[in-house]
């Protein structure tokens, strides 16, 4: 302990450093004299039996940063295909004979243990679809001074390997997870598997993992509504939600546009909860700690570009193909692979990460600067976040490409200069409206039965209307409407469904992120926290139509009914998006609300949603 103390207190004077080794080597000698018959453990557990000796030299910059943690990408390969962890043109993966072997990562493991590092986390790629990777751990768990060993995975096999890894001795779980939405997460991914995901992050706390932290790159237009109910999953689950700025690197098409600052999402957050409480930091951490009162988790935020931490920053990088990274956003590698084929020893293998290391520099060179830099894609890194690619101008840029693959396969023919559905737009009105089972039939009925909007005053004029008063309750809506269809448009659809195909899942989709802007869209209507969102779709061969069906669930004090309805038409136009290139005869009808339920004004059936209960 006071070996480190002593150091801490040398960040950044270089200059007496050699003073402190030779106190350090006077203070071994004399502890060494004293308990000659004390025998050494063989792992230093968090500075328990601490030998007394200086920092490596090898691993402590020029700016007195000593790296006691490697992070090994053991592998470029994935189980998933995400669209955002990958260039659009595809990724090149290292030939299989030149990655590190089993062997070449114990031995790097080893030599790096022998100098100071202390945790080790296993990355990839998906470091579960590597083979021999409960070995790996269970050796690198023998190591002397090894005291953590942690995984970044992104979930989708966890379940089924946790068991046997936890026995090997892995001690940390970090799963990379951007959307709670099932069906986003398999049109962004091109994979089923997030049920899987969410079993794995269970099992990992039934095992006894805690906290399990789950890493969410957040991206304005792709996950920035999802804020809330990440946090809100920590109410009764021991996870530490790690909300991570987004940041650029090579073919992840990085744009300002996309990025929502550490500030921005703690606003969020604040808005809902005033009483957000912030947390103390471990030494070295890279997250920003809070929790909200009462829940059995917390939250943080990774702050790699708004406010970075490179001051403190003790990580070191291993790529799968062996090249020794010492800056997460720098392009500067050696390879060790390299260094070891060609025979080096150990200790030559300890003066070339010396260079490397001493060659860091004191900070990375800013968001902006880092966008224009060459460096590799965050897939052949390895790491502890997916870094996703998708604003929602990237989606419209792949619905687009998606229409031209899936009118060419089917034979037809598109204009490639189509257009695609037009961003939301980003001003955030407050919800003044309630929607009621009142209908207005004509004037006559209106001033009859005194009956009148609630969105505006005696004038006609807008107004606000106050819903403090009400009280929160479960309130369920459930909206349909019709798309029809030009006959080979139809055909097209249905074969892409049988074939599991996107269409309908990309309309889905849409559907369910209108949902989530609806208050942007609608003036006077509430911002709401939506329990539920689902799109059921029904084919009908003889009016070459399809149904659309939306059912929104909420806890709050005014109805949903509108982010019901708002889901069936932004799902309509998705659908009628990607027909078109077919046929200009498409028709979108019969927008209706059949039910309503939870609020003041009591339940509401449509005739449609009674003949559907019988």
């Amino acid at each position: 302990m006071a070996r480190h103390l002593i150091l801490q207190n040398l960040k950044g004077r270089p200059i007496k450093y050699r003073q402190a080794i030779s106190f350090m080597q006077e203070i071994r000698f004399a502890s060494t004299s004293i308990s000659q018959q004390a025998q050494p453990k063989p792992k230093t557990r968090f500075f328990q039996d601490v030998e007394l000796k200086p920092f490596s030299e090898f691993l402590t910059d020029t700016f007195g940063r000593q790296h006691n943690y490697l992070r090994i990408s053991l592998t470029e390969r994935c189980n998933l295909r995400c669209q955002y962890c990958m260039p659009v043109e595809g990724v090149e993966l290292t030939p299989q004979e030149r990655l590190l072997s089993s062997e070449e990562i114990i031995r790097l493991s080893r030599l790096f243990a022998s100098e100071g590092i202390t945790k080790i986390r296993l990355t990839g790629g998906e470091p579960l679809v590597r083979k021999d990777l409960i070995d790996i751990v269970r050796e690198i768990n023998a190591i002397p001074g090894i005291d953590v060993i942690a995984m970044t995975t992104n979930g989708v096999t966890l379940a089924r390997h946790l068991p046997k890894l936890k026995e090997a001795g892995l001690n940390l779980i970090n799963v990379s997870l951007d959307t709670l939405i099932q069906a986003k997460f398999e049109f962004v991914t091109r994979r089923k598997g997030w049920s899987h995901v969410m079993k794995g992050i269970d099992t990992a706390l039934e095992l006894g993992y805690k906290p399990v932290k789950v890493n969410c790159v957040v991206m304005k237009g792709l996950n920035d509504d999802e804020i809330i109910d990440f946090v809100k999953l920590t109410e009764n689950k021991a996870v530490d939600i790690r909300f991570i700025e987004y940041m650029p690197f090579d073919g992840n098409k990085w744009n300002y546009e996309k990025f929502v600052s550490y500030q921005q999402m703690l606003d969020i957050i604040r808005n809902q909860w005033p009483e957000l409480e912030r947390l103390q930091d471990s030494p070295n951490d890279t997250s920003k700690a809070y929790q909200v009162p009462g829940y059995a988790g917390q939250i943080g935020f990774i702050t790699s570009m708004s406010e970075n931490f490179c001051g403190s920053c003790n990580r070191l990088r291993l790529t799968a193909d062996g090249n020794l990274k010492v800056c997460l956003f720098g392009n500067a590698e050696v390879s060790l692979r390299d260094a070891i084929r060609s025979g080096k020893s150990d200790s030559e293998l300890l003066k070339i990460i010396g260079v490397a290391v001493g060659n860091k520099k004191k900070q990375h060179a800013g968001m902006f600067n880092i966008a224009k830099q060459k460096n590799r894609p965050m897939i052949l890194i390895g790491g502890h976040l997916n870094n996703p690619n998708i604003f929602f101008n990237d989606i419209y840029y792949m619905l687009k490409k998606r229409k031209q693959q899936f009118f060419k396969v089917f034979g037809a023919l598109m204009d490639p200069h189509l257009s695609t559905i037009r961003p939301f737009p980003s001003v955030n009105f407050q919800r003044f409206y309630r929607t009621t089972s009142t209908h207005l039939t004509n004037s006559t009925d209106y001033i009859n039965n005194s009956k009148k909007f609630t969105h505006v005053d005696g004038r006609g004029k807008g107004k606000m209307v106050d819903v403090s008063d009400k009280k929160e309750t479960h309130r369920i809506a459930i909206a349909r409407g019709k798309i029809i269809l030009a006959s080979e448009a139809y055909e097209l659809v249905k074969r892409n469904k049988s074939e599991g195909g996107d269409v309908l899942t990309i309309s889905r989709i849409a559907g369910i992120t209108g949902a989530k802007y609806t208050s942007r869209l609608i003036p006077f209507c509430h911002n709401i926290n939506l329990s539920e969102v689902n799109l059921t779709f029904d084919l009908i061969d003889e009016s070459h139509s399809i149904i659309i069906t939306a059912r929104a669930k909420t806890k709050a004090s005014t109805g949903v009914e509108m982010e019901a309805l708002t889901a069936v038409n932004v799902g309509a136009l998705a659908l009628y998006d990607m027909c078109k290139g077919v046929s200009q005869k498409n028709i979108i009808t019969d927008i209706k609300l059949l039910h309503k339920s939870g609020g003041r004004s009591g339940t509401y059936n449509h005739d449609e949603y009674n003949d559907d209960m019988q």
